[in-house]
């Protein structure tokens, strides 16, 4: 009997931890988070105008005319593998993407951390003659208007109040605004780190947050003057999640919805007090 006990025990799986984060989408930034199979998610994150330029006249960026919205949609194929579209109204975008939860912590440290990749590939939708303009020999290709971007993001859930993660990535633009001073223009690379994290603070609720780095590296770069660097984005927020949605609001320094936008172009400057207010809401479906 004992012997059977034994046998018993030693079947026992040692289970993903839960709950580590309340959602794929984290402010700016995205997490390891995935649906098990057959989930649909849909997304709307919306930022609104820069909260210091015009204050209290246009109610701190909410009626600004810059606002940006970006509505999508993702699938779960299969148990941590994620397809997903989007389109968002600055620059007419639309992206692709696709993202695999390759390792998930368990219970039992067996696996001590979750380990997910990210694969945007956005296609800028704006009139074909402004690629016309920007290139070097004025012929549209429709290549000219794609952007990719790769996130290798690994996080732990420390406790039942604490998880926290970071990234490295990588962004390319097909096309970038040529230059007439020889050695100077707009790289068309980016390598990013980033770190990110959620305290919760109720059964429902957590403060989230991230701060990511674009590296602007002269040995990656194709000029020796680059006229495209890019600042750090830092973002701070509450969020409410449950078993069907998740809910953000925040204050960050980029102004993108996607994150290849977000690392290569973001001129923001968190230390001037250049916040948007922005939210995230995601809700999702069994099938």
């Amino acid at each position: 009997m004992a012997f059977s006990q034994d046998t018993k025990k030693k079947k026992i799986k040692d289970r993903p931890v839960s709950e580590s984060w309340g959602s794929g989408y984290l402010i700016d930034e995205q997490t390891p988070f995935t649906h098990n199979k057959r989930f649909l998610e849909t997304q709307i994150q919306h930022r609104f105008g820069m909260l210091k330029d015009n204050g209290i006249s246009d109610l701190y960026g909410i009626y600004a005319p810059s606002a940006n919205t970006r509505m999508g949609l993702s699938y779960t194929l299969r148990d941590n593998l994620e397809i997903g579209y989007g389109i968002t109204r600055v620059k007419m975008m639309s992206d692709f993407r696709v993202k695999w939860r390759i390792l998930s912590q368990t219970r039992k440290n067996t696996v001590p951390v979750d380990v997910a990749v990210l694969a945007v590939v956005g296609v800028d939708g704006q009139n074909k003659s402004v690629f016309e303009t920007i290139t070097e020999d004025s012929t549209y290709k429709f290549t000219n208007r794609l952007s990719y971007f790769t996130q290798v993001m690994v996080s732990r859930k420390f406790d039942d109040t604490f998880t926290f993660g970071v990234n490295a990535s990588f962004t390319h633009y097909n096309t970038v605004a040529a230059d007439s001073v020889p050695y100077s223009g707009q790289d068309h690379d980016r390598i990013g780190l980033g770190l990110f994290g959620r305290i919760r603070v109720s059964p429902q609720s957590s403060l989230v947050f991230h701060y990511s780095v674009p590296l602007n590296l002269k040995g990656l770069s194709e000029n020796t003057v680059v006229t495209n660097k890019s600042n750090p984005n830092f973002g701070i927020g509450y969020q409410v999640a449950t078993a069907s949605h998740a809910f953000e609001i925040f204050i960050s320094t980029s102004a993108g919805l996607l994150p290849q936008e977000n690392y290569m172009w973001n001129t923001n400057d968190w230390t001037r007090g250049e916040f948007l207010i922005g939210f995230n809401i995601t809700r999702f479906w069994e099938f």
